[in-house]
């Protein structure tokens, strides 16, 4: 499965055999099952996980109870909190699994080594943080300009597989929506 991360690598920096080995020896596998908590609400957060199998969500709890979907992850995804990561505070999300999940767990002093020693990887993780902001500005964007039916579209475009992995009441959540308001929307996606 690792060779998943490798082609992520490769779409943007050629490593060598001996290199994306070494890279590799930084990470540690995690398997989870459905249901199952990686991070919790007040949890330090030590790591980053790149998916290679599974589907997991990001979520922050508000003061009613009510959950707000951040984020979803599935394969070639990385996902955890990152406010938490970096700033080495506790975890303000929380990130649950929707399936059986297989990641690959990077410490944040791993991660700092491997981009000290090789500048490929700071060059990796630099081109994924950005490509992480833009997506963020952009999800932002389409909630502040976008209707409901218009931000379903768009997220059944870029990324049809959740319709397929995810409930509707985490597609609703996600776009900030009600089930029902979700549910008249043409759309293959499970109950």
């Amino acid at each position: 499965m690792s060779e998943i991360l490798r082609q992520q690598i490769e779409e943007i920096t050629s490593l060598t055999d001996e290199e994306f080995e070494y890279v590799l020896s930084h990470f540690e596998t995690k398997k989870l099952k459905k249901h199952q908590f990686l991070i919790q609400e007040n949890d330090l957060v030590k790591n980053d996980y790149f998916v290679l199998n599974g589907c997991l969500k990001s979520y922050h709890v508000d003061s009613n109870g009510k959950e707000h979907i951040v984020q979803f992850a599935t394969q070639n995804w990385w996902i955890t909190d990152f406010q938490a990561h970096f700033n080495k505070t506790n975890a303000t999300l929380f990130i649950d699994c929707i399936e059986d999940c297989e990641l690959l767990s990077l410490s944040l002093e791993n991660r700092e080594k491997l981009c000290s020693e090789m500048h490929k990887i700071e060059h990796f993780f630099r081109k994924k943080s950005n490509s992480g902001y833009v997506a963020l500005q952009q999800r932002i964007l389409s909630m502040l300009n976008n209707n409901p039916q218009e931000r379903y579209d768009k997220l059944l475009l870029s990324n049809p597989i959740l319709f397929q992995k995810v409930p509707k009441k985490f597609i609703a959540s996600y776009l900030g929506v009600s089930r029902e308001t979700l549910s008249r929307f043409n759309s293959g996606s499970k109950k």
